[in-house]
């Protein structure tokens, strides 16, 4: 079903912003890596090739991109181009990438060190961030070999880790802000005043990416025994059913929600977890949630198309749109539903790709004895 199910959804995909560079889509091509490296199966590879080659021009320029935005989303999808190099061996790739390489070269810094989320949230660092650059920075690293670069990244996040960690909850605040100019941000430690399931989930995810791309050593084990801890805190907030919530620690307040892309996230980041051997990671939370996405959320519209319902369209916080988003629990539950947005598809691609490794690793072993 989930197969049938993401073919359909690829081959029929717009681009998220009319075909202008941006992490949305690369969530989707991140989806369709896991899927190829997963089964080997060779439509996988000619959707994200189709997809990556209509945003890269003749000169290997992205489209609609520009440098001096310095929005870190933009460099999620520059995994694409690193992966597509180390495949296919053609330059032109890791040439496309190279502009996003250069912007976290000169994107503005927090005192502490870590990036600005984006040029117009100057001074704060969040969650999603992470995500979006530093598994990138690893790999364009590794891929053009500068080991500086694979130094700040790991030194960047864990020292974000150390500014978004929320003691009392052993969980992490969606932002911090190092100025404490933002109405949202507390007075004495910057950060936001409520947990944010998919800021969680995008944090989960860029900790598996990380630890992936990561030899064995003191810096691989000092990450690892952090996402011990965040799955030990997110395994006791899973819902019966399976799934997390919207606001993740509320249960209590009504029109709180289960949302899928946050489930979907750490469902990934449970199984990939559990394949990656990090200690206290079990993939049983992550089969769990995979199942109960399948039941409760995948729905037939009127024409019996399957679609993955209660997708929390987006979230973020300060002003945008003539709207101050404070990052309340209220405000997070006040945010647009949708079904089959792409911040949920794709991270339950990569769940249901772990699975399918799984099984096929299992298969290699058993034939093996």
């Amino acid at each position: 079903m989930l197969t049938s199910y993401f073919d359909d959804y690829t081959r029929d995909y717009q681009y998220y912003k009319g075909g202008s560079w941006c992490y949305e889509d690369g969530c989707l091509y991140r989806g369709l890596i896991t899927l190829h490296e997963a089964t080997g199966e060779q439509r996988w590879l000619d959707h994200l090739i189709r997809l990556v080659s209509g945003q890269v021009d003749a000169q290997n320029r992205l489209a609609g991109y520009r440098i001096d935005e310095f929005n870190i989303d933009n460099v999620l999808a520059g995994r694409a181009l690193v992966h597509l190099f180390h495949l296919t061996g053609e330059a032109k790739w890791l040439e496309a990438a190279k502009p996003l390489a250069e912007q976290l070269r000169f994107h503005p810094r927090t005192q502490a060190g870590p990036y600005w989320h984006k040029l117009r949230y100057p001074h704060q660092v969040w969650l999603d961030g992470l995500y979006m650059a530093l598994p990138f920075k690893l790999e364009y690293a590794k891929a053009a070999g500068l080991d500086d670069m694979r130094q700040d990244a790991v030194w960047q996040f864990l020292t974000a880790l150390e500014l978004t960690h929320d003691e009392a909850s052993m969980l992490y605040r969606h932002g911090y802000d190092e100025s404490r100019l933002q109405d949202w941000a507390d007075d004495a430690t910057g950060l936001s005043p409520a947990h944010w399931g998919r800021a969680i989930g995008w944090l989960a995810m860029a900790f598996v990416d990380i630890i992936d791309n990561l030899p064995p050593g003191a810096e691989r084990a000092d990450i690892e025994r952090r996402a011990e801890k965040l799955a030990s805190a997110i395994t006791r907030l899973q819902t019966v059913d399976g799934r997390w919530l919207q606001v993740i620690d509320a249960p209590q307040v009504g029109g709180n929600y289960a949302e899928s892309s946050a489930t979907a996230m750490f469902a990934y980041f449970f199984l990939k977890g559990a394949r990656l051997g990090i200690s206290g990671v079990a993939a049983e939370p992550g089969h769990k949630a995979l199942d109960s996405l399948v039941t409760h959320e995948m729905k037939a519209d009127a024409q019996g198309r399957l679609r993955l319902e209660n997708i929390c369209c987006v979230a973020g916080l300060g002003g945008f749109e003539g709207v101050y988003r404070d990052g309340t629990v209220n405000y997070y539950l006040s945010e647009v539903i949708r079904a089959d947005d792409i911040k949920g598809v794709a991270p339950l691609m990569m769940a249901y790709a772990e699975t399918r490794r799984a099984a096929r690793e299992q298969h290699v072993v058993k034939a093996a004895e």
